[in-house]
């Protein structure tokens, strides 16, 4: 379930990239450097209400399924570190008395009182 819903959370990232840039802006949008009128060809006249849709569409649908992402993760819970056994890994966590000898000690001064 959590493999598909990413697989359709990037899909609808494609789709809501490729409305964006399809459509013209000031300067003409990505449609100006495939030649000019490619969604025009495609869509008509209605071009830039159709692409307006698709991205109000896909825009709802990528913060639907940003939230099912948020809230399964929340679920799941669970740390990369859960169920591994550290203790197999040589070298990555330090010893206690390792640990200890690496911890620098500063002398602590304490402050004299007058007389």
């Amino acid at each position: 379930m959590y493999i598909l819903l990413i697989a359709v959370h990037i899909i609808i990232c494609i789709i809501l990239i490729a409305t964006i840039l399809l459509q013209a802006g000031r300067g003409g949008g990505l449609t100006e450097a495939f030649g000019g009128e490619t969604a025009q060809q495609v869509f008509g006249t209605q071009a830039p209400i159709v692409l307006k849709r698709a991205t109000e569409v896909s825009a709802i649908l990528f913060l639907v399924t940003s939230l099912l992402l948020g809230m399964v993760t929340a679920r799941r819970g669970r740390s990369l570190f859960a169920g591994a056994d550290l203790s197999k890994v040589q070298g990555a966590l330090p010893t206690q008395e390792a640990a200890k000898v690496a911890q620098p000690t500063v002398p602590v001064k304490t402050p004299e009182k007058p007389e």
